[in-house]
C-alpha cells in the first residue's frame, strides 16, 4: 500500500494492529523521510458512544544552519478526537480548516519563529 504526499509516494514498510509506518523517497539508514499513521479505537461508556483517536506523524531529517549538528529531525505531528456518530461533512469541514489553517502565515511563524501572539 502507497500513500502519496505533495507528489512523492511513501510506501508502507510497517504494519502493526492500528499503525502503519511508510518511507519516503529521501529515506535512508541515516537520513529520515517517514509518515505513521495511527489510530486508537473508540471506548464507549454507558453514557458516552466515545471518541476515535488517530494521529499522522511526519518526520524528516533537515539540513541545519547555525547550530551545532549539521542536521536534525523535523517533526508535524496532528493528533485528532472525533466522536462515535459525527457526520463526515462535519469532519470534511474541519480537515478544510486545518489544511487552511496549517499553510497559515501564523501557524508557519509558529514553526519558523516560535510566535503565538499576532
Amino acid at each position: 500500500m502507497a500513500l502519496t504526499v505533495n507528489a512523492k509516494t511513501y510506501s508502507a514498510n510497517s504494519f502493526r494492529s492500528d499503525r502503519i509506518d511508510y518511507v519516503g523517497p529521501s529515506n535512508t539508514v541515516s537520513v529520515k523521510d517517514t509518515i505513521v499513521m495511527a489510530r486508537t479505537a473508540p471506548k464507549p461508556s454507558a453514557t458516552f458512544s466515545g471518541v476515535g483517536r488517530q494521529q499522522c506523524k511526519l518526520t524528516r531529517t533537515l539540513t541545519l544552519t547555525g547550530a551545532l549538528t549539521p542536521t536534525g529531525d523535523g517533526i508535524i505531528s496532528a493528533e485528532t478526537s472525533i466522536p462515535v456518530g459525527a457526520a463526515a461533512a462535519d469532519i470534511d469541514t474541519m480537515c478544510a480548516d486545518f489544511g487552511t489553517f496549517v499553510t497559515s502565515a501564523g501557524f508557519k511563524d509558529l514553526l519558523k519563529k516560535q510566535l503565538i501572539n499576532q
